[in-house]
C-alpha cells in the first residue's frame, strides 16, 4: 500500500477510455484538480490531441506539462490538490529517448508519488500484449514499461485495466 491517501494506476490500450476513467477517480476529489501532462506538441496532429484534452477537462484543471521532469513536477504539485499523471509511457519514451539513468529515474518517480499526501492517479498504456517487437528499441521501451508498471502498481492502492471503455479492478 501507498503512503499517501490514494494512489491509482489505470492502464489500458489506445484509445480504451483510460485517461476519461482516471479523471473520473481524481474528480471524485474536491478541485482544482491538477493534470501533468507528459506529452509534447510536436506536430499538428499532436497538438489537436492535447487540444482535445484540455477541452474535455474544462477549467477546474490545472495543467503542468512535464515532458522529462516528472518526478520534480509530482514533488512541486500543491500538496493539498488531486493529481493526475497523464502518461507514463510519454514521459518513459522521452527519457529513453534522451539517453538517461532509467532506474534512477524510475526510483525517483517511485519517491515523488509515495510522498504526496493528496489522490494521484497516473495513466499508462499497457504494452505487454502484442507480439515481440521487432527492433531493439521497441523491446527496450516494452520492457521498461513493464518493469514501470510493475513497480507503480506495487506501491498503488488501486490498478484498473481499462478495455472498451471499461475499468476492471487488478488490485
Amino acid at each position: 500500500m501507498s503512503e499517501n491517501p490514494y494512489l491509482g494506476l489505470v492502464l489500458g490500450g489506445a484509445r480504451s477510455g483510460k485517461s476519461a476513467y482516471a479523471e473520473s477517480l481524481v474528480m471524485a476529489h474536491r478541485p482544482p484538480w491538477i493534470y501533468i501532462a507528459t506529452a509534447q506538441a510536436l506536430d499538428a496532429e499532436m497538438r489537436a490531441r492535447i487540444d482535445a484534452h484540455k477541452a474535455r477537462r474544462g477549467p477546474d484543471w490545472r495543467t503542468i506539462e512535464a515532458p522529462q521532469e516528472l518526478p520534480e513536477a509530482i514533488r512541486a504539485a500543491p500538496e493539498d490538490a488531486p493529481l493526475l499523471v497523464d502518461c507514463l509511457a510519454i514521459w518513459l519514451s522521452n527519457r529513453m529517448l534522451s539517453e538517461c539513468d532509467l532506474g534512477a529515474d524510475r526510483a525517483a518517480l517511485l519517491a515523488a508519488l509515495r510522498g504526496r499526501r493528496a489522490a494521484t492517479v497516473v495513466v499508462s498504456p499497457e504494452v505487454g500484449l502484442s507480439v515481440v517487437p521487432e527492433n531493439a528499441l521497441a523491446r527496450a521501451f516494452r520492457d521498461a514499461a513493464g518493469e514501470l508498471h510493475q513497480a507503480v502498481a506495487k506501491i498503488s492502492d488501486h490498478v484498473a485495466f481499462v478495455v472498451a471503455g471499461y475499468a476492471m479492478k487488478v488490485k
